[in-house]
């Protein structure tokens, strides 16, 4: 239990590197992240959001996908697509940016409940 602790103190203090002045909420995204959880950010434009999930994958040395969402959306255009190579004569498997580490979904209410 101790290393847990120690281990998200370290990525807190190295997250405050980069964000300033929002030490709670960066010490709840680890939490969530060291209860193998989801975390919903909810805040104005501009104060890190973005910044702090890049920089909370860089920390950890994991994979950064951000899914712009947008009324018009697919479900492929999240989650990847097969497409036909005519070289290979086959088709391959282009992941979307749901295939990562950290994921970040920005506007999700911008998207279609379908």
């Amino acid at each position: 239990m101790a290393d847990i602790k120690s281990f998200g103190e370290k990525v807190v203090q190295n997250l405050e590197k980069v964000i300033v002045g929002k030490r709670s909420s960066i010490e709840l995204i680890v939490i969530g992240l060291l209860c193998q959880g989801h975390v919903l950010i909810e805040d104005v434009p501009g104060v890190g959001k973005t910044m702090l999930a890049r920089s909370l994958a860089k920390s950890l040395d994991c994979t950064f996908n951000r899914i712009q969402f947008t009324p018009d959306m697919l479900p492929s255009d999240v989650t990847g697509v097969s497409i036909y190579n005519q070289q290979k004569n086959r088709f391959e498997f282009r992941p979307g940016p749901v295939i990562g580490q950290i994921i970040l979904a920005d506007e999700i209410n911008r998207a279609t409940p379908k």
